[in-house]
């Protein structure tokens, strides 16, 4: 069916999506990665990854990866199906929780689930950059590069796009 409708597809999928994607669209990438791909065969690995670098690299929120695969396997309304059927869902139940959340928000169980989110939405997020790379990094000068850029991200007072420009400047001119 999802071969027939498209967009029947893609509002399924993103919908379900919407109400997993605690930490933002970067905790759900992997299953995206899964379903865009394995599932529905829409595009391939390199495909994937290069539309999620021009979601990254454009201004907005980070989420524009959906508009961007809608588009790619439906044209406009297939990005304005996605779109739609990833906000929705995930607005409408923050809105009613933010009620409940607000009432309790001396609850011993309300904490609890807070600080439970935290690991789970770092692994998750943890998961998307190991697809990513799993995916698209094929030689091992790339994969070191792009060890050493997440390391200096991660752990030294250096700014970001220092290393990613650097990165970049690698890429760019053939070095890589």
């Amino acid at each position: 069916m999802s071969q027939d409708n498209p967009l029947g597809a893609l509002g399924r999928e993103f919908a379900v999506l919407s109400l997993l994607s605690f930490g933002g669209v970067n905790t759900v990438l992997p299953e995206v990665h899964r379903l865009v791909i394995d599932v529905h065969g829409w595009m391939d690995d390199r495909t994937f990854a290069d539309l999620f670098a021009i979601a990254q690299a454009a201004p907005g929120p980070n989420f524009m990866i959906i508009a961007l695969i809608g588009w790619h396997v439906a044209g406009v309304l297939g990005a304005a199906v996605t779109m739609g059927a990833f906000l929705v869902p995930t607005v409408t139940l923050a809105y009613v929780a933010s009620g409940a959340w607000q009432r309790f928000k001396e609850a011993i169980w309300r904490k609890a689930v807070q600080t439970g989110m935290i690991p789970v939405t770092v692994g998750l997020v943890a998961a998307s950059a190991f697809v990513l790379f799993d995916n698209t990094v094929e030689r091992w000068p790339l994969a070191l590069v792009t060890l050493a850029t997440a390391l200096i991200t991660l752990f030294t007072k250096v700014h970001p796009l220092i290393p990613l420009a650097a990165a970049g400047v690698l890429g760019f001119s053939g070095f890589l």
